[in-house]
């Protein structure tokens, strides 16, 4: 079963439940996801799917932040509900020194040296660990395997 059918049956099961803050956020998901395959006229993959949760993922948590420092505690529980639920549709995400270790090796694969090279290291680095880190911490990596030796 593809990502897309289960989230899909999820929200049948979410609708036969009634529960309606799981429902609500399984609906945006599936909203996201066919935006994108009607713009770009595709049909999405398992990659595309875990990018369009990645993305949505990202902006909870710049919105629990935001919400956070407002002192709107509604919201927060609001947003970290929906967190919780699109969590489940990601794979197991790679430690901090896995992601390192990524890093490490593909900065010696590219021989990249300097900062210069960021640009071109995060590029091949999103294409690689793309749904497996959090890119956050891909980026942290790559900073510390190119900063000079001091």
């Amino acid at each position: 079963m593809s990502l897309k059918e289960r989230i899909t049956e999820d929200m049948k099961a979410a609708m036969r439940a009634k529960d309606a803050e799981r429902l609500g956020a399984i609906r945006l998901l599936l909203a996201a996801m066919k935006q994108k395959e009607v713009d770009e006229r595709i049909t999405l993959d398992d990659a595309a799917v875990i990018a369009i949760v990645d993305k949505l993922i990202k902006q909870r948590k710049d919105s629990i932040t935001q919400f956070t420092q407002a002192g709107r505690d509604d919201l927060v529980a609001k947003e970290s509900a929906e967190l919780a639920v699109l969590e489940v549709y990601l794979p197991a995400r790679l430690s901090e020194e896995e992601v390192q270790a990524a890093v490490t090796a593909l900065v010696a694969e590219l021989g990249a040296k300097g900062p210069g090279d960021m640009g071109r290291v995060m590029g091949a680095a999103k294409q690689r660990l793309a749904g497996n880190a959090d890119l956050g911490l891909v980026s942290a990596a790559v900073k510390r395997a190119l900063a000079p030796a001091q």
